[in-house]
Parts: structure tokens; C-alpha cells; sequence
């Protein structure tokens, strides 16, 4: 494609070399052009897969070349804000991993610098780019399940036995509610399209770093409920149940990893049957692939971006009334 974005990435994390390296590298529209790393042993998986990756030893190094015009950071949760400001102010647009920020009020600073460059800066939330979320929003805002009067999500795995992964590390913003947290609470506001009230929270801490929580909030006219767990078998799903239906999200984070994604339609039938299930499925869609098309055409074409930090802020929002509520399990 004529004038591809072309990105450079911030750190040779896993998630970056299994998932966003080669979905960059894979995005129409796109090209991943440079990589930022000390360590040529790091660089060399990326490489296998982009063989005309050039490598920086440093950050800084990396936001200096006028060549690249957009970065990826999944770097460790405390560094997302500081590198982020650093990327823009080098007039480069953004993607950071989530959580974005660990507060709220950050989203603030990196709103202002976004305002401030004139690029595009978002938080990679990539579930809102997958087709099964933006059915089931169409879905729900259309009427298809009736009044929405409970919602309902479950998110967990367990790395107990990874003691050394900064998602068990405090001083590295870890912790399960910012980790997949992000997902069963984000996901609820992009359906439904509205804000919550964090009635309670019990969360169970090991280590300095939340690792199960249960919580309970209100949206308009809807109870809402969820929990999320880096302790416990691995399982997810979101469920929205209406008065006159229910949809159910089977593999709604995660798809592909931990199975096909699948929406089920339950509704009501005449008066005295059983109803029917409807049922779609996507089975070949990848999200991180569609985020970077979408990060590409927003700013190359000026098109709407589905996920803007304004978004993610309300998600970080409900993240901090869940800690400022939340007593021990």
C-alpha cells in the first residue's frame, strides 16, 4: 500500500514478538520498520519475521528517526505514561499497551500532548476493534435483547508459578485488575454505551498485587457484576441479559488463544415455548491486526478511531473506584 505507517517498537517484550510485532507486520497499510533493543538476541525473533527490521539500541535512539512515524510501547505498566509523553513530544503517534495509565487523572497529561503534537494516541485495547464486540454492542443498543437488567463478566489464568512476570510485581504496576481487569470492565461500557457507580469490591492480595477480585457496580437501570483472577483456571466470558434475551460472549478477550469467538442469541419465543439460541461465530478475525489497520487509517485517512484515550479513561476510572472501595477477601 502507497505511504504505509510505519512503526517502530519500544522493547522486544513476548506479548510484542508473539502478537503486535507480527500483527504490525501482518496489517495492511502498515510496516514495521524499526524495533528498539540492547539485545541483539532479543531482536532476532522479530527479525525472523520482518527480516528488514532495523534495530536501535536505544529508545531514545528509536524516537529520534524521522523515518518512523508511529510507535508501539508494551513496555511495564509504570513506564506506559512517561514513554508515551516522550513519543509524542518526538511528534510520533502512539499505541501504548493497557492499562494506559495506573490513575486516571494521567490521561489528563497524555490527552494535552496529543492535543498539544497533533498525532493520534490510544491505548491498545484491542476488543473493541474485533467484529464479536461491535456485534454485540449493535446488538444490544438495538433492542435485541430488550431492557438490559444484568451483565456479567469473568476473566482468569493463573501465573502463580511465574513469580519473576511484572503482572506479580508491584513496583511494576502489576496485578490481575490491571491486567485483564481492563477487559470485563471496559467491555461492559463499550457495549452498553454508558458509565458506572462501583458499589463494592472484595480483592485478595498476595505479594503487594491484587490476584482475585469480586465486583459489584450499578450502569443505568442495569446490575453488573465480574470477576477477575491471575490465581485460578483459566476462563472467560461476558454475559448481557435482558428481559427479552440474553448474549452470551464465549471467548470474548482472547479468541484464537483460548478458543473460537462465538456470540449465542438467546431469546424468547411465542408465549409458551422454549425460544432459540442464535448463533455467530468468527472464527479467522484477529484483533491486534484489526487495531493497527484502524490506528492506520485514522491516520492516514482521519477516519474515527474506535478507541480513543478519552474511552480508556472511563475504564481507568471504574479501575480506581473499584481500589478505593475494595476491602480484603
Amino acid at each position: 500500500m502507497p505511504n504505509p505507517v510505519r512503526w517502530g517498537i519500544l522493547g522486544a517484550a513476548k506479548f510484542a514478538r508473539e502478537h503486535m510485532g507480527p500483527a504490525i507486520h501482518a496489517a495492511s497499510g502498515a510496516e514495521l520498520a524499526a524495533l528498539a533493543t540492547s539485545s541483539a538476541e532479543k531482536a532476532a525473533p522479530f527479525q525472523a519475521f520482518a527480516p528488514g527490521l532495523r534495530v536501535f539500541d536505544s529508545y531514545e535512539a528509536l524516537l529520534a528517526d524521522a523515518d518512523i512515524d508511529a510507535v508501539y510501547i508494551p513496555l511495564p505498566n509504570h513506564l506506559h505514561v512517561e514513554w508515551a509523553l516522550k513519543a509524542m513530544a518526538a511528534g510520533k503517534h502512539v499505541l501504548v499497551e493497557k492499562p494506559a495509565t495506573l490513575q486516571a487523572a494521567e490521561f489528563d497529561q497524555l490527552i494535552a500532548a496529543r492535543e498539544a503534537a497533533g498525532v493520534l494516541a490510544a491505548e491498545a485495547y484491542m476488543i473493541v476493534h474485533h467484529p464479536q464486540w461491535q456485534r454485540a454492542r449493535d446488538l444490544v443498543q438495538g433492542g435485541a435483547l430488550g431492557q438490559v437488567k444484568h451483565v456479567s463478566g469473568k476473566f482468569s489464568f493463573d501465573n502463580r508459578a511465574d513469580t519473576g512476570n511484572i503482572r506479580n510485581r508491584p513496583e511494576t504496576g502489576g496485578g490481575a485488575l490491571r491486567d485483564i481487569g481492563v477487559y470485563v470492565f471496559g467491555g461492559a461500557r463499550f457495549v452498553l454505551g454508558a458509565e458506572p457507580e462501583v458499589v463494592s469490591a472484595q480483592i485478595e492480595w498476595e505479594n503487594g498485587v491484587d490476584v482475585v477480585s469480586d465486583v459489584q457496580a450499578r450502569f443505568p437501570g442495569v446490575l453488573y457484576r465480574a470477576y477477575v483472577s491471575t490465581r485460578m483456571h483459566p476462563y472467560q466470558e461476558m454475559v448481557f441479559h435482558g428481559d427479552k434475551g440474553v448474549l452470551r460472549l464465549t471467548a470474548p478477550f482472547n479468541p484464537r488463544v483460548f478458543g473460537e469467538a462465538r456470540l449465542e442469541l438467546h431469546q424468547a419465543g411465542p408465549a409458551g415455548a422454549a425460544g432459540q439460541v442464535l448463533e455467530e461465530r468468527f472464527p479467522v478475525a484477529d484483533h491486534y491486526k484489526l487495531q493497527v489497520e484502524n490506528f492506520g487509517r485514522a491516520v492516514r485517512e482521519g477516519a474515527p478511531y474506535p478507541c480513543p484515550l478519552e474511552f480508556s479513561r472511563g475504564t481507568q476510572e471504574m479501575m480506581d473506584q473499584v481500589f478505593a472501595v475494595a476491602t480484603d477477601l
